[in-house]
């Protein structure tokens, strides 16, 4: 859980600045545009347990004066860096979706892009994407397992320590149990807001 709970909250911030870097406008900002198109396709494209090898092993390899070796401190860099690609999508799909009109009435009432983005875009684009980003977090629940590969004693790291102390694979059970009883409620959770939109939505056009 605390893997899970930190990793999440930097994906959330890091992913919407990835999207909002892709979604400016003009020339002069390609570059940043180019960058976070680079760091999306690069990060979508290597599997999870390679970057987690990557990081938790190859960084502190090189004893690097001042840079961190705790396996645990990669291990969730590691996460947020996979998985703000995939959220950054998330946040981009909402960002197109909210309609041209909407940017072009703030900006007629004198506010800059960056306010309308703030105050207009962004808000919209968030609670559109709820239901995705949920499931996105559901991925990451699970994946938070991969951490043990690096000698944190997480859940499944430590099921394997009784496991081989016993011999009795009870603990994998046990272990099992736990993911799905923090993975289900916000599943359910999930398919509950997505039928509460598509009430909205349905209400919305029957008005």
């Amino acid at each position: 859980m605390k893997i899970f709970l930190v990793s999440e909250v930097f994906i959330l911030v890091f992913a919407l600045a990835i999207a909002v870097l892709r979604s400016l406008p003009g020339p002069v900002f390609f570059p940043l545009r180019a960058l976070a198109v680079v760091y999306v396709d690069l990060f979508r494209g290597v599997p999870t347990i390679l970057v987690i090898y990557i990081l938790g092993f190859g960084v502190p390899a090189l004893q690097l004066p001042g840079v961190p070796i705790d396996p645990l401190f990669w291990g969730v860099v590691s996460l947020v860096l996979v998985y703000s690609a995939y959220v950054a999508e998330v946040y981009r799909a909402g960002i197109e979706s909210v309609h041209p009109s909407q940017s072009a009435a703030a900006r007629s009432l004198g506010l800059t892009h960056g306010q309308t983005l703030r105050f207009v875009v962004i808000p919209q684009a968030v609670r559109r994407v709820i239901p995705p980003l949920l499931n996105d977090f559901i991925g990451l629940q699970k994946d938070t397992a991969l951490v043990g590969l690096l000698g944190v004693v997480e859940a499944f790291r430590q099921s394997q320590i009784e496991v081989a102390a016993s011999f009795n694979y009870t603990p994998y059970i046990a272990t099992a149990i736990l993911f799905i009883a923090l993975t289900i409620p916000l599943a359910r959770f999930t398919d509950w807001l997505i039928a509460r939109d598509k009430r909205r939505l349905q209400a919305g056009r029957l008005a």
